[in-house]
């Protein structure tokens, strides 16, 4: 897997409209192949900052998201809205842990194990060391 950090600079005043923006793409990248997940940031205390970050099975399954008429069509709206060019970092993802992805029933109060995916090669006992 791999993950791409984006650093992006807003103009004054566009956070509301960029973020929305934002969360339409993601919303659609949700429904690409290859897509595993992503976040948006808000660095504490930094209206005029945004941090992407979103997890992708391979780096080619996200390049062809970027040919996509949804992809072309947030854009032009959140290139509007930033005060400078994006940057960004990849990087290979060595460990993800994440909380179970079904919800717990209502009142259950249950805890639901964390979801591992590793490069590491697994004991056989199936435990991590």
């Amino acid at each position: 897997m791999k993950t791409i950090v984006t650093d992006v600079h807003l103009k004054p005043g566009a956070g509301r409209d960029w973020d929305a923006a934002m969360r339409r793409r993601l919303s659609a990248a949700t429904e690409q192949p290859g897509w595993v997940g992503g976040q948006l940031l808000r660095p504490a205390g930094n209206e005029h900052r945004r941090v992407i970050v979103g997890t992708w099975r391979t780096r080619t399954a996200w390049e062809k998201w970027h040919h996509d008429p949804q992809f072309a069509e947030t854009r032009r709206r959140l290139d509007g809205l930033e005060s400078a060019p994006a940057e960004h970092w990849w990087h290979d993802v060595v460990l993800d842990v994440r909380k179970a992805t079904t919800p717990p029933s209502s009142g259950s109060g249950s805890v639901h194990a964390p979801t591992i995916t590793s490069k590491a090669k697994r004991p056989r006992s199936g435990r991590m060391r």
